[in-house]
């Protein structure tokens, strides 16, 4: 019987089966598309991520430090730095690759398929998976009927899925359902809650140009935010979070600054992602216990998603190691309640225009206080 079943080989899933591995446990990762796989992310690790990261054990990936956050909003700006630490900017791809590899050197095996049911039979918790490999395609909000106006310069339509070749059961003592924001096996065991309020959603893509700042720069403007990210030394990554479905350039229309900067044709294609927004009842549910995205998200704007994720995984094993799973949910609130609180407020504020057009400045009337939130979240 395997000690830990993984649904979702993304870095919150591979995370926690590497954590796994070098607790002495059997790691099994399900994932159905071949990797590296690449999604619509803002691709920034907070100094605390990329500390996790070393933790692992994973070599660095390739990528760009940036030493803080900077706020834009017309001739408004501030900036605050990092306390401890540099945080990294990294190709989602690239971060992937180097955590895949990791968990090969472990021992930790990668199966292709998914997990399509779950039950509880008394100690041990049995998956019925389905091996098949499917397309990196978009995803699942780009596969929503688009409405009048299309969301991505292509047509919004399905992707076409392989044969299923099995349909094996699986049992382990664990299952961490890694499996992304819209988690199947979450929805499966009833754990959605009603999100409530605008949906927002993201889009990304990438520039070729040298980064000009050593910041991460979050623009504003009326109905949206871009979210620079330095990935590389010629390379920035451009995501744009609105509640609004509109194609990403006439997005990036409302920033003619960053546009300016940014000079010619895309590097790559645009990346959606959506609703932001996940409430769920608990993270531990039996056998079961969710990370990553799955285990609920409320907006990409301060960029913490992929560190929460690292962070997390670490948690999760610690609490199985202990014989204490329970104790996951109180470790994962902790963890995550001061982007939770602080993420919440901008987004409410984002509702309000009148509102919205004070947090620039109010943040660079404040200095200390944005500085404070700042390093609070790295």
């Amino acid at each position: 019987m395997i000690d830990v079943l993984v649904a979702g080989g993304g870095p919150a899933g591979l995370a926690t089966a590497i954590h796994a591995a070098l607790a002495g446990m059997e790691a099994v990762v399900i994932e159905p598309r071949p990797g590296p796989v690449d999604k619509a992310c803002g691709e920034g690790l907070m100094p605390t991520g990329a500390a996790a990261l070393a933790e692992l054990g994973v070599a660095a990936p390739e990528g760009r430090p940036f030493r803080g956050i900077r706020y834009v909003d017309g001739r408004h700006r501030v900036q605050a730095e990092f306390r401890d630490g540099t945080g990294l900017g990294v190709r989602r791809t690239a971060l992937h690759a180097a955590l895949a590899l990791r968990a090969r050197e472990l021992g930790v095996r990668v199966v292709p398929g998914r997990v399509d049911a779950v039950r509880a039979t008394g100690e041990r918790v049995r998956a019925r998976v389905t091996t098949r490999r499917e397309p990196d395609g978009p995803e699942p909000y780009e596969r929503e009927p688009c409405g009048p106006e299309p969301c991505r310069p292509e047509p919004c339509r399905p992707q076409p899925r392989r044969p299923e070749l099995d349909a094996p059961e699986l049992d382990a003592r664990w299952l961490v359902a890694a499996d992304g924001l819209h988690s199947p096996i979450r929805a499966r065991l009833g754990l959605d809650l009603p999100s409530g309020g605008p949906r927002r959603y993201g889009l990304r893509r990438h520039y070729r140009v040298a980064p000009w700042t050593d910041f991460v720069e979050v623009h504003w403007a009326p109905g949206g935010e871009a979210y620079v990210t330095p990935v590389g030394d010629d390379l920035v990554g451009v995501a744009v979070l609105s509640s609004e479905r509109r194609p990403y350039d006439e997005h990036l229309a409302r920033f003619p600054g960053l546009l300016a900067r940014l000079g010619g044709p895309p590097a790559t294609p645009v990346r959606g992602a959506g609703p932001l927004r996940q409430r769920v009842r608990r993270r531990v549910a039996g056998r079961v216990l969710l990370v990553g995205d799955a285990a609920g998200y409320v907006d990409a704007l301060t960029g913490e998603g992929i560190s929460l994720a690292l962070l997390s995984a670490r948690a999760l094993v610690g609490c199985l190691r202990a014989g204490r799973p329970e104790e996951y949910e109180t470790a994962w609130r902790r963890l995550s309640w001061r982007s939770r609180l602080l993420t919440a407020a901008l987004v409410r504020a984002r509702r309000h225009p009148s509102a919205a057009r004070m947090i620039v400045p109010a943040a660079r009337r404040l200095p200390a206080v944005f500085g404070a939130a700042v390093r609070s979240l790295a």
